[in-house]
């Protein structure tokens, strides 16, 4: 059972990141555990980036939270298996708001000190440079963010939602699935097909490498 609730919530993370337009496409996707994580989702870019828009990083938080709204839809609640999701979430969206000027009812400048860095003599207890309205109105724009990625999020998985179900069942059989069988996948074909073709491919390769070290 846990098993499946893992490969639900890592599902919905790869489903965003393929269907977000502005979103890193999944890489590789598994239910094996790897250090505190029961599952987990390599996304990479397409391109070198050192910069991100506002849609990207709306689109990295939609895809954060796609393994928790996954667990919504198909269990009705969530588990404590997005823990470290929510915590970069909420640290982007705050990142967005304070030092990017991201927040449209805010404007272009940042708030606060840089907390990040404890050198040169910055004081941690200095008093913030806003006032108390300009504090709420800050949450305000966090939680807006976060409830827009969220709402993004729910909306895409409940487009695909037999979707999400479908491969998360082959994604528990099968326990890793790579960018090329999930394209495969996602295009319709028989799971037993594209995973008996990776097999086949890997075993050609061996015996490549084999030929190539007895030569």
């Amino acid at each position: 059972k846990e098993k499946r609730v893992t490969a639900v919530h890592e599902m919905g993370h790869a489903l965003l990141a393929h269907y977000l337009e502005h979103a890193d496409p999944p890489h590789k996707i598994s239910v094996v555990g790897r250090g505190m994580a029961l599952g987990y989702v390599v996304s990479l870019p397409t391109e070198d980036r050192f910069t991100r828009r506002r849609v990207e990083l709306m689109a990295q938080l939609a895809q954060a939270l796609g393994g928790r709204t996954a667990e919504e839809l198909v269990f009705g609640e969530a588990t404590t298996g997005a823990e470290n999701d929510l915590q970069k979430v909420t640290q982007t969206a705050k990142r967005m708001v304070m030092k990017w000027g991201m927040a449209e009812a805010l404007g272009p400048r940042s708030f606060g000190g840089d907390a990040d860095n404890p050198f040169l003599g910055r004081d941690f207890h200095a008093e913030p440079d806003y006032s108390d309205g300009i504090a709420r109105e800050i949450d305000r724009e966090i939680q807006r963010i976060i409830d827009d990625a969220h709402d993004t999020a729910r909306r895409v998985l409940g487009e695909h939602r037999d979707e999400l179900e479908r491969l998360a069942d082959i994604l528990v059989e099968h326990e890793n699935i790579d960018s090329e069988q999930f394209q495969l996948l996602i295009a319709g074909e028989d799971p037993d097909d594209v995973f008996a073709a990776t097999a086949e491919s890997v075993a050609i390769e061996d015996v490549d490498v084999a030929a190539d070290t007895a030569s």
